[in-house]
C-alpha cells in the first residue's frame, strides 16, 4: 500500500510502487487514495473522485499496480491503522510504503502501534540520502528508487500556470486533469 493525497499523482510516485513491488516480489501494490488527508487540514484539496481518476489513469496498464478508493468508500479522515485493519486478513502479507521523510514522522500518526502490528515498513530512498529506520517496533525494508525532484505543489503550480506537466505525469493522467478541469488558477 502506497497511501497519499495523490494532488496530483506524479511519476515519482509511480518510480516508487514499481521498484517497491519488483525489489519485494510483491503481487500488488494500491495507490490508496486519501479522502481527507487529516496532515493537511486547512489546505485546499482536490476533490478525493478526482484524484482518484488521475491516479485510475496513470496507473492504467501498469502491471500490479492498481488505483484504490477504499478510503474514499469509508468517508471521513483518512487514517492508515484503519485502512490496514480493513486490508487486514489472515495469510495476507500487508506493506506499508512510504518516504524516507515520512518514515522520521510516524510517531505522530493515530494509533501508529497498530500500523506497525499489521505491516511491514517499506522505507524509499532516493538516490545518495540515508537510510532512515524508525526502529522497534517497526518491521522495515528498504529500496532505493532513483532520484527525482517532483512534487505535487509544484505540479499544481504549473498546471495552474500552463506549463506541461508531460514525463513528469503520466500522459493519462494529463488528460485526465485537462478533461476535468483541475489546477486551472491553481498558482
Amino acid at each position: 500500500m502506497l497511501g497519499g493525497t495523490f494532488d496530483p499523482v506524479h511519476t515519482g510516485h509511480l518510480v516508487a510502487a514499481v521498484n517497491v513491488r519488483h525489489a519485494l516480489d510483491l503481487d500488488q501494490v494500491l495507490l490508496v487514495v486519501a479522502n481527507h488527508p487529516w496532515q493537511k487540514t486547512g489546505r485546499r484539496i482536490t476533490p478525493a473522485a478526482d484524484r482518484l481518476a488521475v491516479v485510475e489513469a496513470a496507473v492504467a496498464g501498469t502491471a500490479g499496480v492498481e488505483a484504490s478508493a477504499v478510503e474514499i468508500d469509508r468517508g471521513g479522515e483518512s487514517y492508515t491503522a484503519e485502512t490496514l485493519e480493513e486490508l487486514a486478513q489472515p495469510g495476507r502479507d500487508l506493506f506499508l510504503i512510504v518516504g524516507a521523510d515520512v518514515a522520521a514522522d510516524l510517531h505522530t500518526w493515530r494509533r501508529p502501534d497498530v500500523v506497525a502490528r499489521l505491516a511491514t515498513l517499506v522505507v524509499v530512498s532516493r538516490g545518495g540520502s540515508p537510510d532512515v529506520d524508525p526502529g522497534p517496533p517497526w518491521r522495515v525494508k528498504h529500496v532505493r528508487i532513483p532520484a527525482l525532484e517532483i512534487s505535487s505543489s509544484d505540479l499544481r503550480a504549473r498546471a495552474g500556470d500552463g506549463r506541461p506537466l508531460d514525463h513528469l505525469v503520466p500522459l493519462a493522467a494529463i488528460a485526465c486533469i485537462r478533461e476535468r478541469g483541475l489546477y486551472a488558477g491553481a498558482t
